[in-house]
Formats: structure tokens, sequence, C-alpha cells
């Protein structure tokens, strides 16, 4: 009897914007890499979260929601990097809310199958809010009948609900071959890029409905004296309104959102953080490429 092979390779997290695939792809990991909010675009960049473990490495994508808007370079940008995606991959999860169907999920659908040559699961995430789990049916014979899934799993990214069962299911279709990434690895981008990330959470969960979609954050300063690191981040804003919304009253807002993300990356980095947060006007810094890519939003990352 042989051994089972070691497996690894990519997947890919696809699906509209705020259906769970930050949620779902930090609760695989079992820690938080990905920032979430209840606000749909907030995941802008495509990010790795690599989990290792005896048996393979599985290296997840998580993307930015695919979405009809594409007036700004920012919303060109995001389902750019969505759709690249779903090439070179070795397994696909197309995750959409249970019993909810949108437009944007009938585009992602299209999308997949135009392009997708992985086999690909369709989680159908938030099952937890059902009390009767029999009411999925119907709309999974009716998925199913517009695409030939590897499997179906319905699951709750936020309770941890059947996740287990959809890496089991990801595991059978994950090719055998070795080790990509450093076993102790989580994720291919930088302490600095993770930084400007939680701090951009932070804007998203204490600002008002629209204003985040005007905000970027740039880390200028990221520095370890031995002791802490030593941190300083531009906020960036469209219209000078927009910097005293940001600063707030006396400046208690910008304090709240930069105590909250002080504590948050001490605890990912494991050391004691000094932040220094600032705020600036750029105006149209979203629908401008150039501007765009300085920030660091490219499509090679």
């Amino acid at each position: 009897m042989t051994d089972t092979p070691f497996r690894s390779g990519y997947v890919a997290i696809i699906g509209r914007p705020n259906v769970g695939k930050s949620t779902l792809i930090n609760r695989v990991l079992g820690q938080k890499l990905c920032i979430t909010s209840r606000r749909p675009q907030t995941t802008r960049h495509r990010i790795l979260g690599i989990k290792t473990t005896e048996q393979g490495q599985f290296i997840y994508v998580d993307t930015p929601g695919l979405h009809s808007d594409n007036k700004k370079a920012m919303n060109r940008y995001m389902n750019r990097a969505a759709a690249s995606s779903i090439e070179d991959v070795d397994v696909i999860l197309f995750v959409v809310e249970g019993l909810k169907w949108t437009d944007e999920d009938k585009k992602v659908l299209k999308r997949l199958q135009q392009d997708a040559r992985a086999p690909v699961i369709l989680v159908l995430n938030k099952a937890d809010k059902l009390s009767d789990k029999g009411a999925l049916l119907p709309q999974i014979q009716d998925l199913s009948a517009q695409y030939d899934f590897a499997a179906v799993v319905p699951i709750s990214a936020r309770k941890g609900m059947n996740t287990d069962v959809l890496e089991q299911e990801i595991a059978k279709l994950m090719p055998a071959g070795e080790m990509i990434y450093d076993e102790d690895q989580l994720t291919d981008r930088s302490s600095r890029f993770l930084a400007a990330e939680i701090v951009r959470e932070k804007l998203f969960r204490y600002l008002g409905k629209e204003l985040p979609y005007s905000l970027t954050v740039e880390v200028e300063l990221f520095e370890d004296d031995g002791e802490m690191f030593r941190i300083s981040a531009v906020v960036y804003v469209e219209r000078s309104g927009q910097k005293s919304i940001v600063i707030g009253k006396n400046g208690e807002q910008l304090k709240l959102i930069g105590r909250e993300a002080r504590l948050e990356m001490e605890q990912l980095f494991g050391c004691k953080v000094y932040l220094q947060l600032w705020v600036k006007v750029r105006e149209g810094w979203s629908d401008n490429e150039r501007m765009l890519k300085n920030l660091g939003y490219k499509d090679d990352l």
C-alpha cells in the first residue's frame, strides 16, 4: 500500500462582492490575513494565503469581487485582478450566498463558463442563516444545470460550518506536487502591505457609507528597531472635505482608527507597534492609472 502523495497547488476564490470570500480564507487559514467589512468591495488586491499541513500545501487566492461597475480605473483594476485569478490555478471556489442570486452572480458564472480550465467547487455561504437546509436544493439543482461543478458544499465561513468538508473536497482535486513556499510562510505579501490593509479596514469600519471608497493607504515608513515596529502611514482622500471627516473633531476619529489598527498590528506581528497616521488630499487618485500604480495597485501583483 503506497502512502498518500503530498499535494500542492493554487485555489482561486471567486464571487461577487460581499459574499464572504475574505472571511472564508481567514477561516481556512485559522487566523486573520485578509481584511473584512460588511461593505462590498473591501478587498482591492489579489492576496495569497498559504496553508501547509502534513498532507499538502494549498495556496488560496483571495480576490476582489467581480462587479459591474467599470467606470473608474480602480474598478477596472479590481475586475482585472479577480478575472486573472481564474487562470493558472488548480481549483476554483465559486462562492455564492445561499438562497440569493444576483445579476453580478450571473456575470461571475458566465466568466467561469468562458474562462475556467480548473475544476470548480460551488460554495454556498451563509448557510447557517437557513433554518431549513433543504431550501438550498432548488438553487443547487438550478446552478448545477448551468455548470458541471466538481462538488457542491454549503458552508458558513463566519461560523466555520462545513469548512472542513470543503477542504477535503479541495484536497481530492489538488495535484500531487512539492511544497511551493516555505513551510511557515502565511502569505506572499509583505508586513508593510498588511499594515496598510489593516488601517484601510478600520477606515471602512468606522467611516460613513461612501467615504471609504475614496480612501487608500500608503505606508511611508516601516522600521524594526529591535524593540518595536515603527510605522508611518498616509491616508489619501480625493477631496479636502473628506480630510476633515477622516480626522474628526479634535482628531478623535483618526485617533480611534489608529488605536484599533495598532492593536491589530501588534497581534499580527507579535510585537509592540508605534503607529503614526496622516491624512492628505490627492485628487482623483481612484480614476488615474498612473496614481494607482504608484500606490501599489499593479496587475502583476
